[in-house]
């Protein structure tokens, strides 16, 4: 029986799992007819939530607003970096949805299962972000990974996207085989899946099974984050998957994975700080560094952004690296950031059609300042706040990650940081300067519907406005960080 303290703390998570289980049925009767309706309804759903966790009512007789609180036994917990996390995460949804407003119709893929899958994808990203229990993780991992495997070939008469999708299915089945084992580990060895036990365990003792278990645990995580060396499927499912797809795998399920892979090393994992400090320094490093080399290579802008979002998985895992209140404060401003600045890149990305047809190449941004002088600028606010150039919200982003990590001693990594975000501003520049300076080739046809010109002006705007008045972010992320000051 779920007693009402259970049921209102998880109150967001339900409402969006009932509608999109309503939606699921709705697919099924009314088909092709209800895809513009229930693209509609996920946005409301998503708002729905969010409006619901910061409900005054809930806030003030179920929820502490500073304290963590522990639903369903020790499985959920509903705390300030879950609220941060789950708001970005509903937020970015939302948008993706927009992205998608349009693109399935020109393409010829309007299926109504697409806002259904996004509505079970945010659900298990809600959940995993709020998991305090490797049971817990496990669900909501499977439920957002199973429905982004469908999600990556949705365009399943392109044989690029049923490529994307069968990649990353075997890849991802693979790494949920290593993170269960790994979790098979932890219980096996320390007789407990919650993390509170796990963290007073390893306070008391050193268990080399458990720590060993944790380590594959947090290999399968790293792995959904695309970090180095777990980075294989980005480029390849990035290219192929269709494009709006491409821009929801580049955002909100990224946060997600961060935000438990953040709460599984600082709270079960404080123990073993001097190991798992060696792992992320390395995954961090080499992510910074692969992203921004192998990123000079590409021609193609979605190959591009895949590897721009592994060199921004060495940077937020800086964050993580300098740990405590400052670091995660830092990974949240930079993730906040980095996802609307994201999503504005793609919607340009799905601006860019000619002759009806989609296309992707740099070089068919030739000129896009002549034809198209205000998507050309909005295109190169984003570039120049993603390659961290002041006064843009894209610096501010990276100066308090690397600041982060000087402040505890991790100077060198900031070093490599600071020179693999140099490199790495070539190949954002470079489209600013094929934008302004090169002849335009064939032209492009008009911009498409409101959905994405809305979300390119809203990311744009919001560079700007973040550099101008970041003070609600920084607020917002420092009250979500003080769920780890003990």
């Amino acid at each position: 029986m779920i007693d009402l303290q259970d049921f209102m703390v998880t109150l967001p998570v339900i409402e969006v799992a009932l509608i999109a289980l309503a939606s699921l049925v709705a697919a099924a009767v009314w088909g092709e007819k209800a895809v513009r309706a229930l693209g509609g309804v996920a946005i409301g759903a998503f708002l729905l939530a969010l409006a619901t966790m910061y409900c005054p009512v809930r806030f003030e007789t179920f929820v502490d607003g500073t304290m963590p609180v522990l639903a369903f036994g020790s499985h959920f917990i509903d705390d300030g970096f879950a609220r941060f996390a789950k708001t970005i995460i509903l937020i970015a949804s939302s948008l993706s949805v927009l992205l998608s407003w349009d693109y399935f119709e020109k393409e010829g893929h309007a299926r109504a299962e697409y806002p259904v899958l996004i509505l079970f994808v945010t659900l298990g990203m809600m959940l995993m972000v709020s998991a305090s229990d490797l049971l817990s993780l496990y669900v909501g991992l499977e439920l957002q990974s199973l429905s982004l495997y469908v999600l990556a070939a949705f365009n399943r008469d392109d044989s690029r996207s049923t490529e994307a999708g069968l990649k990353y299915f075997v890849l991802g089945s693979l790494s949920s085989g290593v993170l269960l084992y790994g979790a098979s580990l932890i219980y096996g060895f320390a007789g407990a899946t919650d993390f509170a036990s796990l963290s007073a365990l390893l306070r008391e003792t050193s268990n080399p099974g458990v720590a060993i278990g944790m380590a594959f645990v947090g290999a399968g995580l790293v792995f959904k984050l695309a970090g180095v060396p777990f980075h294989m499927w980005a480029p390849d499912v990035y290219d192929g998957a269709p494009t709006p797809v491409t821009a929801f795998f580049a955002t909100a399920p990224k946060l997600a994975a961060l935000a438990l892979l953040t709460r599984f090393v600082l709270s079960p994992m404080d123990g073993l700080s001097a190991q798992w400090h060696q792992a992320v320094m390395f995954v961090a490093v080499a992510s910074m560094l692969w992203g921004a080399f192998a990123g000079l290579a590409q021609t193609r802008l979605k190959r591009l952004l895949a590897y721009s979002s592994i060199a921004n998985v060495g940077y937020l895992l800086v964050g993580l690296l300098a740990g405590g209140e400052g670091g995660v404060q830092a990974i949240l401003i930079y993730f906040a950031i980095y996802a609307l600045n994201t999503l504005g890149i793609f919607a340009l990305v799905l601006c860019l059609r000619r002759e009806g047809r989609a296309v992707d190449s740099i070089d068919d941004l030739s000129g896009l300042s002549k034809t198209h002088p205000l998507a050309a600028l909005a295109m190169a606010v984003l570039m120049f706040s993603i390659a961290g150039i002041p006064p843009l919200a894209g610096f501010f982003g990276k100066y308090v990650v690397f600041l982060a990590a000087v402040k505890t001693g991790f100077v060198p990594v900031a070093v490599i940081g600071v020179l693999s975000s140099v490199v790495a501003a070539f190949f954002y520049l470079r489209i600013v300067k094929v934008m302004y300076f090169d002849e335009p080739l064939l032209a492009l046809d008009p911009l498409p519907g409101w959905g994405v010109r809305f979300v390119l002006g809203f990311s744009s705007v919001a560079m700007v406005a973040l550099a101008v008045l970041p003070e609600p972010l920084i607020q917002g992320a420092v009250r979500a960080a003080e769920s780890f000051s003990g």
